[in-house]
């Protein structure tokens, strides 16, 4: 039997200028995923004049993205670290480098290193059925790490 429930998970997230002490993040938004690992495609193949299978791989970054409550002391936190990083005319950004932990009730975990905030929502947006949308952050990284 195989138990795949995610009751529990959490994140932790460093910055390491505007927040090196880092926090933790449960407020998950309700409607979408709680952090989301994309599809990665690390090799490329193709067939060269005579019909041989050629491949190469190339380094592609790591990618997620995490859901959380509009409002929330985690969206409160993580819109902190987007604007400190937003770039803007006679603004000073922060440059920060990341790191993500995330738990999971079994135990294991997958720490994800060297990484950059890539995008963010600025400000809260109502949806059509009456509720504020959860905010989404994207995240870039170039090394991961995984217990088991």
């Amino acid at each position: 039997m195989y138990d795949i429930s995610a009751i529990g998970v959490s994140v932790r997230v460093l910055a390491h200028l505007t927040m090196p002490a880092g926090f933790t993040i449960t407020e998950f938004a309700s409607d979408a995923d709680p952090f989301d690992f994309p599809e990665m495609t690390i090799a490329e193949a193709e067939m060269n004049v005579n019909g041989d299978l050629v491949t190469f791989s190339a380094p592609t970054p790591l990618l997620v993205t995490l859901n959380v409550i509009p409002d929330s002391d985690a969206d409160r936190n993580l819109s902190v670290i987007f604007e400190a990083n937003r770039a803007g005319k006679n603004k000073f950004h922060a440059r920060d480098i990341i790191t993500l932990v995330g738990s999971y009730p079994d135990g294991s975990s997958v720490t994800l290193s060297e990484g950059k905030m890539l995008a963010g929502v600025p400000a809260k947006s109502p949806a059509t059925g009456g509720r504020i949308k959860s905010k989404a952050y994207s995240f870039a990284f170039q090394n991961l790490a995984r217990t088991r």
